[in-house]
């Protein structure tokens, strides 16, 4: 089930990057891009984990944020120092 859910959301957001976006116009201040990182998140981590992690990047794109070179961890480690 977890992997046709993933594969709802890739499609939405792929939709949102050949519809949605070109109107909108690139204004991401990250490499990948947050379409591109929430699409490698959600593949790597199901579409819980990786929703999470795309959710708190889009939050940190915004003019005051240097953005840069800011790739998906291969692992997610908790606030205990605990592989997940």
């Amino acid at each position: 089930m977890q992997k046709y859910i993933c594969y709802f959301l890739i499609f939405l957001i792929k939709f949102y990057q050949r519809f949605l976006s070109p109107i909108k116009g690139s204004s991401c201040i990250f490499y990948p891009t947050c379409s591109e990182y929430a699409i490698i998140a959600i593949s790597r981590f199901g579409p819980l984990k990786g929703s999470f992690l795309a959710m708190k990047r889009i939050l940190r794109c915004h003019p005051f944020n240097r953005g840069g070179y800011d790739p998906v961890p291969e692992k997610i480690i908790s606030s205990r120092g605990e592989i997940k």
